[in-house]
């Protein structure tokens, strides 16, 4: 599953006119205002084998994806929740240890980010793009591989 995000850009209000809407735009954080992305990185992956497992809602992460990134994880969790009903397996808490957190920074105010997690059958990893916005780390992006 790849989600991606891409901001429009808007043109500038002739001279003398303010535009409202830049009042209320989503802006760009430096990460020398953002807190230590790691924690981020782990939390959220948790949360996502959570909601693919069926025991958290979407909604509970939220706050940490931007709406399209939220809009194609709902869409995978509903495909799960499917499967499962399927297959006759009941929601439960999905038994993983997280092996390694790889990140880099290819720009200010973005951390790419791969977790390494080992379950019970297999060795998967949770590929996130984080970008700072409103003072805030967003994924922007993510895969589970």
């Amino acid at each position: 599953m790849a989600i991606t995000f891409t901001g429009a850009r808007r043109a500038a209000p002739p001279a003398g006119r303010v535009d409202a809407g830049d009042d209320f735009a989503p802006r760009p954080t430096s990460a020398a205002e953002l807190p230590a992305p790691e924690p981020i990185l782990h939390n959220l992956s948790v949360g996502v084998l959570e909601v693919f497992a069926g025991v958290r809602d979407v909604e509970q992460l939220a706050r940490w994806l931007t709406e399209d990134a939220y809009r194609k994880l709902l869409t995978r969790a509903n495909l799960a929740a499917r499967a499962r009903s399927a297959r006759g397996v009941a929601p439960s808490r999905p038994v993983h240890n997280i092996i390694r957190v790889h990140q880099s920074s290819p720009a200010d105010g973005v951390v790419e980010g791969v977790v390494i997690v080992r379950g019970p059958a297999r060795t998967r990893a949770i590929a996130l793009r984080l970008e700072g916005v409103d003072h805030r780390w967003r994924a922007t992006s993510l895969a589970l591989l």
